[in-house]
């Protein structure tokens, strides 16, 4: 999802990084919020995504971010507006879907490159949904707190998202830009909030 604008972009990411034969595939995630993104984290799926389709959606609300895949929430970006950390909700974003050439970085650091007699290279999708105020739409639809995205049972986890959350974190996580020191000496403030 992406605000498309130039200047101060919000944008909320499932990146596919690719992978080598037999091992398993990494999905990157990352967030932009007022201009301001690398926050990426990277999670190797406990299944072949390319065997089935599967279920990726994203629950934006004024409380949290949620990116799950299946049902299970795989990263939780909460608003922290109060502590002055930027939080995505000033301006919409549409959705796009592209297929771009990374291989300088993308596939285990760069160290596999794209087999371009492989192409043309596709992506498929069904059963596609989206759920929000439209635009141009009526300007206070964001903030409504009838929307039902906005109810208490999506303003947090519950017990049993909040316990695929840590199974994901503890068994799939390879990347969390949050406890890389060598770009973030200093801990981002986000990261501090928890789930």
């Amino acid at each position: 999802m992406n605000s498309d604008t130039d200047t101060v972009r919000d944008e909320l990411d499932f990146e596919f990084l690719g992978n080598r034969t037999g091992q398993p595939y990494t999905v990157q995630t990352n967030i932009y919020a007022h201009g301001k993104g690398d926050r990426e984290q990277r999670v190797n799926l406990w299944f072949d995504p390319a065997a089935d389709f599967h279920t990726y959606a994203i629950m934006w609300n004024h409380h949290h971010i949620v990116f799950y895949v299946d049902e299970v929430p795989i990263r939780v970006y909460k608003n922290n507006e109060a502590k002055n950390i930027p939080y995505p909700k000033f301006q919409p974003m549409g959705v796009y879907s592209t297929l771009w050439e990374a291989d300088d970085w993308a596939t285990r650091g760069g160290l596999e490159k794209i087999d371009w007699s492989k192409a043309p290279f596709l992506a498929y999708y069904k059963d596609f949904d989206i759920e929000g105020c439209p635009v141009p739409g009526p300007a206070n639809c964001a903030s409504n707190p009838r929307n039902w995205w906005e109810g208490t049972a999506y303003q947090a986890l519950n017990a049993m998202e909040a316990r695929r959350y840590r199974w994901v974190r503890m068994n799939h996580m390879i990347y969390d830009y949050c406890t890389d020191k060598s770009r973030y000496p200093v801990t981002p403030p986000e990261c501090m909030a928890g789930i």
